[in-house]
């Protein structure tokens, strides 16, 4: 993570935009919100699994903020520091070198979200 902020910090700052978009983009940030809905519900995956697969897309994607959104939910879900450690090498097998430098992110994320 570039900077100074922590994850705490980016994840309270793009939601305070985000419900400020609310206001300007009503539309779109209801279809936004109606498909993270959608794509995180239990279904043939549960809830805890999807997010897995979010972090791991986050990860190769190199998004710290959404980095932060899914270590915070998983977090709140349970997410073991092993559990963790098994999506974090999955992701640095497909994405190399640099998903192994956000991977060290998620880590961060989840050490904040733990304390």
């Amino acid at each position: 993570m570039s900077g100074t902020s922590s994850f705490k910090d980016i994840t309270h700052a793009v939601s305070s935009q985000m419900r400020a978009m609310r206001q300007t983009q009503p539309d779109l940030m209801s279809a936004f919100s109606q498909l993270a809905v959608a794509g995180t519900k239990d279904s043939a995956l549960d809830k805890k699994t999807r997010e897995y697969v979010a972090l791991g897309i986050a990860i190769a994607g190199r998004c710290d903020d959404c980095i932060g959104f899914h270590v915070q939910a998983l977090v709140k879900l349970g997410m073991t520091r092993a559990e963790l450690e098994d999506v974090l090498a999955t992701a640095v097998y497909m994405g190399g070198g640099p998903s192994m430098m956000y991977a060290t992110h998620a880590l961060n994320a989840f050490e904040e979200f733990s304390a």
